[in-house]
């Protein structure tokens, strides 16, 4: 592990006068502190923001909930309102790390965790996302954990997070305060860059700029809300893919959905043309069919990621009959 300096800083305004392009924030640190000490990222600077007021709560706000970036993903999964109102929210975070590491981890640091390409995590690996021009070894390497849409020739990395996907498919928005003070909203679908030439930028954060909290929207009632992660091992491993899905139902139709998919895209991935097709269908395996044949690519970038493209499709169909209702349906049928 390099050397390097530790600053805690007194306020928001003081945290982002200690930025440059040498230092890190730290909070949790869960993932930062990992990439330290393989010397992924070097940082010559950590400035501490785990101590300042206000960032660490949950508030109602206009209906949903404002989110502090340093509330822990332990105190996010498990808040009642989250729980009753969100429930696709609190699936995502447990399906995730070990309650150890979700007692550490923070809402602002989940969504800007780093990709586990294992060539962005090798230094002997060319890799354009840790060090910009070097190449892409995942192009015609190995590699399970890399994406199949959103990719370009310099990068195949995925996002991990299983947060940032749930909050996707809720629509949620991301906070972001400047070093003038100037505050500014994004839909948490708009904070995250695809690669094209140049992977090391991931997301749309300004020079000190600080994420200060998600702001759920009101829960719809009466739809349904479910997460469905498929990973190699049951627990704490990141997801090959993973679906979160927001479904309203009237009758044995679809009145809306919203869907987003992890694991499979350097941002968590939503398409809007698979949620209109759903919208008016009726709730039956051919329309869930005919949306996993809309999203789910003709190819995949990369020949180790091909299983990922049945996996995705059985993965989807599976998600919307839960949702849907259609899987009790169809197993209470079997059973008379």
């Amino acid at each position: 592990m390099r050397p390097f300096d530790y600053e805690r800083a007194t306020s928001l305004h003081d945290a982002s006068e200690r930025m440059s392009d040498a230092a890190a924030i730290i909070a949790g640190g869960t993932n930062l502190l990992d990439l330290m000490k393989i010397q992924v990222m070097t940082p010559s600077r950590l400035v501490d923001i785990s101590r300042l007021d206000g960032l660490d709560r949950i508030e109602d706000h206009d209906g949903g909930l404002r989110i502090g970036a340093l509330v822990t993903n332990t105190a996010l999964a498990t808040d009642p309102r989250v729980r009753a109102g969100w429930p696709v929210l609190s699936r995502a975070i447990l399906a995730g790390a070990s309650a150890q590491i979700r007692n550490k981890a923070t809402t602002g640091g989940n969504l800007l965790q780093r990709t586990r390409c294992p060539y962005f995590y090798d230094t002997a690996m060319a890799c354009n996302k840790r060090a910009p021009g070097t190449g892409c070894s995942a192009q015609g390497g190995s590699g399970r954990m890399l994406a199949l849409l959103g990719t370009s020739e310099d990068c195949l990395a995925a996002h991990p997070s299983d947060m940032a996907v749930a909050l996707a498919v809720l629509g949620a928005s991301v906070e972001i305060a400047a070093p003038s003070g100037e505050v500014r909203t994004l839909p948490v679908t708009q904070l995250y860059t695809l690669p094209g030439n140049r992977p090391d930028i991931e997301s749309d954060l300004r020079q000190g700029e600080i994420i200060t909290a998600v702001v759920l929207p009101a829960p719809r009632s009466g739809t349904a809300q479910t997460y469905r992660k498929v990973r190699d091992r049951a627990s704490y491993a990141f997801a090959l893919v993973s679906v979160a899905a927001v479904v309203l139902m009237d009758g044995d139709t679809i009145a809306e959905a919203s869907l987003a998919f992890g694991g499979i895209a350097p941002r968590p991935w939503t398409d809007g043309s698979v949620n209109a097709l759903l919208a008016g269908a009726e709730a039956s395996d051919e329309s869930f069919a005919r949306a996993a044949a809309q999203l789910v690519p003709d190819s995949a970038p990369q020949p180790e990621t091909e299983f990922k493209r049945p996996l995705l499709r059985r993965t989807l169909i599976a998600t919307l009959r839960e949702a849907t209702g259609l899987a009790g349906r169809v197993d209470t049928a079997r059973s008379l």
